[in-house]
């Protein structure tokens, strides 16, 4: 170990999640379960394909008017 280390730095809100963490061992499980209710879903891939060819292109100028 060098003379000039110095401790590893840890911010307050690190500390904060560590001792939680601690104090509820459970938080773990229950941040997968929160995760699954609104990101693991199981994806339509024909929707989406279908959603990409209704797509209208945008005018490079929307406000410009047609004259």
């Amino acid at each position: 170990m060098s003379f000039f280390r110095r401790p590893d730095y840890q911010s307050d809100a690190t500390q904060f999640i560590n001792s939680l963490k601690e104090q509820k061992p459970e938080l773990a499980a229950q941040q997968l379960a929160g995760r699954s209710l609104l990101w693991d879903k199981q994806v339509d891939r024909e929707a989406w394909d279908d959603y990409d060819e209704g797509r209208v292109e945008q005018k490079p100028y929307v406000y410009q008017t047609n004259s």
